[in-house]
């Protein structure tokens, strides 16, 4: 039987007031902040780690995937575009897009998608100066933890830090936790990925005078080439899709469970060490410089929006696309985004993005990854710079913004 505590009631301060606040400051957060801010709304970025990035830094999963369709057509532009040249604004790690950035023929580009793969620690730096200097408040150790009504539309959104427990009064809410979190606090439907997730934790290692990348466990790695073997790759990304396994195939995870997250930390640190031991019998110079600080969520809890996407949508025109992205695990594919999967109707003033948007559990394994978290976080920071209802949105005026900033909306088809 369990047992319950009662909290008494009690006044919260309304500490801070904005007109949009993010949630979240992995790509798509980043790419709503700075796209909001752009707009001329005064932002709020609400992190609760202590650095930008989410996965893509903090995770250490540095491969920045494909803006292209795998035959030499680009399809993500604007910020999605402009965050991977930051991501290498000190030089790339490994696959510097030579035939993308410097006028590469068609047959190099289809040879070579438009990918890279960028050094976290400087990415995230480069990009704190630029939301610094965009005026936008990074608000760090900062966690939602309950979302105060207005009607329909969230009027205040309660966060815990080091300074206690306080109140953000908002005027619309762009959801990036990647958990849907505040789409679950506000009452909205969500949705849980039915497989859930499988274990990894990728660590840099030194050997050999060198600093490497080892991506242990499940792999996101862009097509076309050889295959990596099960538990990592040398630092470098290779061209063909390696679908490495999970470092135990017994253990499958929400991503929402808090115990349960610290349970798969634990395992995932246990199976790095033995790995580590491993390679130092051959090599004593073997050591770890950096582990993913965050666990390796890929899909878990996202919004049930307006209009929920599918794989089967492939080169299907979207009349309300945002943007638009390819399948990073193959060729040819190439994908509209419509605004509907970013809002619902029973909260009007909230939005998601990344990976939180309306998608069907095969279409989420495509949008999860960092140039749809882009576009998407890009398009929700403009809808949001626009207006705090979402459902009556003039989704044309939001198009033409879209455009004027270099989003690519439509396919040639």
């Amino acid at each position: 039987m369990k047992q319950y505590v009662i909290e008494p009631e009690r006044q919260t301060e309304i500490a801070l007031s904005c007109d949009v606040l993010v949630a979240g400051a992995g790509i798509a957060g980043m790419a709503a902040a700075i796209a909001a801010a752009r707009n001329g709304a005064r932002v709020i970025l609400l992190e609760r780690e202590y650095g930008l990035g989410g996965m893509a830094t903090l995770g250490l999963v540095t491969i920045y995937l494909p803006l292209c369709d795998g035959q030499g057509e680009q399809l993500v532009f604007g910020l999605g575009e402009e965050l991977l040249k930051l991501s290498i604004a000190h030089g790339a790690e490994a696959a510097y897009p030579k035939a993308w950035l410097e006028n590469g023929t068609l047959e190099e580009r289809i040879q070579n998608r438009y990918i890279t793969q960028f050094n976290p620690h400087l990415f995230a730096l480069r990009a704190e100066q630029v939301m610094t200097a965009l005026g936008i408040t990074i608000l760090y150790g900062s966690t939602a933890v309950g979302v105060v009504r207005d009607g329909s539309k969230i009027g205040a959104v309660i966060i815990e830090n080091k300074s206690g427990r306080t109140a953000i009064a908002v005027r619309s809410v762009i959801d990036c936790t990647g958990d849907a979190d505040v789409c679950h606090l506000s009452g909205a439907q969500t949705v849980l990925h039915s497989k859930g997730n499988g274990l990894a934790n990728w660590y840099y290692y030194f050997s050999e005078g060198k600093v490497s990348l080892k991506m242990f466990g499940l792999a996101d790695i862009a097509p076309s080439q050889k295959r990596v073997p099960a538990g990592g790759g040398s630092g470098v990304v290779p061209k063909d899709t390696a679908m490495v396994e999970s470092l135990d195939k017994g253990t499958r995870f929400s991503g929402v469970d808090g115990f349960e997250l610290s349970r798969v930390v634990l395992a995932g640190h246990a199976k790095m060490y033995e790995d580590i031991l491993k390679h130092r019998e051959a090599d004593p110079e073997y050591v770890p410089t950096q582990a993913s600080a965050i666990p390796l969520v890929r899909m878990s809890r996202r919004l049930a929006g307006a209009y929920t996407m599918d794989e089967s949508e492939n080169k299907k025109h979207m009349a309300d696309s945002i943007g638009m992205t390819g399948d990073w695990r193959k060729r040819g594919p190439a994908f509209e985004l419509p605004f509907g999967t970013l809002y619902c109707r029973e909260v009007p003033n909230l939005l998601a993005a990344g990976r939180d948007i309306s998608v069907t559990d095969d279409m989420w394994d495509i949008t999860r990854v960092i140039p749809p978290c882009a576009v998407t976080g890009q398009a929700a920071g403009t809808a949001a710079s626009m207006s705090d209802d979402f459902p009556s949105l003039d989704v044309a005026a939001l198009q033409k913004k879209l455009t004027d900033q270099g989003a690519r909306l439509h396919g040639n088809w």
